[in-house]
């Protein structure tokens, strides 16, 4: 249904056009005259966006390419300059530059006004962007990290935000970065940020998350389900393990986003894996980054992000292993003595941040934390299905993880 105020704003554009055309005719002279109106009414440079990215529109100009029509070049930081087609640009709303820009479109017989991007909060949006203080340093949390973008959550307030930033490459799902903002904008109902990333830390307690739910499940025995022969001599890591004698047993809660109820058989988290195998590593990290978003507490996408990391960028994987690591342990609490068999299937993530976690340590000189972590796992899975008794000798004897791990 065409309002009131569409009419009106439909006989003010065309007034203006009017205006802007007087004594042009044929395409050529009046994209001319439409170039001469920016020149005129508009101070270079001047603040826009491009499909919701922010830019600096330095220059607006008509190049004699009627089928082209009007350009502009954009600088944005970090990329350089370009030229697009006026028509893709958006100026903030209210903005000398949008009407002019409507005009424009409405001559070339496109939607003059298509959801103008704004830099400035409407009543609608205000609450939310008055939570962000944008004269010092903001904190906001990772959820999920593509190249040079993140899905944050703003701390407190359960709202999201995209964060625009150079430094966001090697920030990893879980880590709470420290950012000293640019610039904040909205598109299509969407808040985004610019700025820099001065630093990042773990802090598991501070993400808010509800603990993983942990279920007994019985009673492990160590003389009645000891696994070795009958009649060996007990290995050194084995005696304080039968000495403690039989502790509860429990499997901790699995959190797997992304299922399909209607879909039994569609399992993002195998779909990544078989991606990374066909070598598409981009779309296999998109699945676990977006299956994080949707859930930090996805243990096995941070397992998975942090293996696909571990051949070049072992800090980077230590870290995803970490952040895992941290999520799990919130449901144990401090004082856990219990028992998370492998053979309970939704263990299996906690214990492979573990594993992850431990071997990163040991790659990167931390030899005597990475003998902690494998001590510690082979306390909570006393079967040792993933094989870290192998490791605990030549981590202790201070062999690099290039020596002890390559023979095993």
């Amino acid at each position: 249904m065409t309002t009131r105020r569409d009419q009106d704003d439909s006989g003010t554009l065309d007034e203006l056009i009017e205006e802007i055309l007087v004594d042009a005719y044929g395409d050529a002279e009046q994209l001319g005259a439409f170039a001469e109106a920016f020149a005129d009414r508009l101070t270079l440079p001047v603040d826009a966006f491009i499909i919701g990215e922010p830019v600096s529109v330095t220059e607006i100009d008509y190049d004699g390419n009627a089928l082209r029509g009007l350009t502009a070049r954009c600088r944005r930081e970090g990329t350089g300059e370009h030229v697009v087609g006026l028509s893709d640009v958006r100026f903030p709303e209210g903005s000398e530059g949008a009407r002019l820009l409507a005009a424009y479109r409405k001559w070339l017989g496109i939607e003059p006004d298509p959801k103008p991007a704004t830099s400035r909060p409407t009543k609608r949006h205000k609450a939310a962007e008055d939570d962000l203080d944008l004269s010092g340093p903001i904190e906001l949390i990772a959820l999920a990290v593509k190249s040079n973008t993140a899905r944050c959550l703003i701390p407190g307030t359960g709202r999201e935000i995209t964060l625009r930033s150079r430094d966001v490459w090697n920030r990893v799902p879980g880590e709470i970065m420290t950012v000293r903002p640019r610039k904040q904008w909205r598109y299509g109902g969407h808040p985004y940020l610019s700025g820099n990333v001065e630093s990042s830390r773990l802090d598991v307690p501070a993400l808010g998350l509800t603990p993983l739910g942990l279920e007994c499940v019985g009673t492990w025995d160590p003389v009645k389900d000891y696994w070795g022969e009958e009649g060996e001599p007990l290995e050194e890591w084995v005696k304080p393990i039968i000495a403690g004698g039989p502790r509860p047993e429990f499997e901790m809660e699995q959190v797997l986003p992304g299922q399909d109820p209607e879909d039994p058989f569609r399992d993002p988290l195998l779909e990544a894996i078989e991606l990374r195998a066909a070598g598409d590593s981009v779309e296999a990290e998109k699945i676990l980054m977006d299956m994080l978003a949707e859930d930090l507490r996805c243990l096995d996408a941070h397992a998975h992000l942090g293996n696909f990391a571990f051949d070049h960028r072992p800090e980077l994987a230590l870290r995803h292993h970490q952040v895992g690591v941290g999520i799990g342990e919130l449901c144990l609490g401090a004082d856990f003595d219990g028992v998370l068999r492998w053979g309970w299937i939704d263990n299996r993530p906690f214990l492979r941040c573990l594993h992850g976690y431990g071997l990163g340590l040991w790659r990167l000189g931390r030899s005597e934390e990475a003998v902690a972590v494998f001590e510690r796992m082979l306390w909570l899975n006393p079967t040792d299905n993933q094989g870290v008794r192998f490791l605990i000798g030549p981590a202790r004897a201070g062999e690099s993880w290039e020596e002890g791990f390559g023979d095993h």
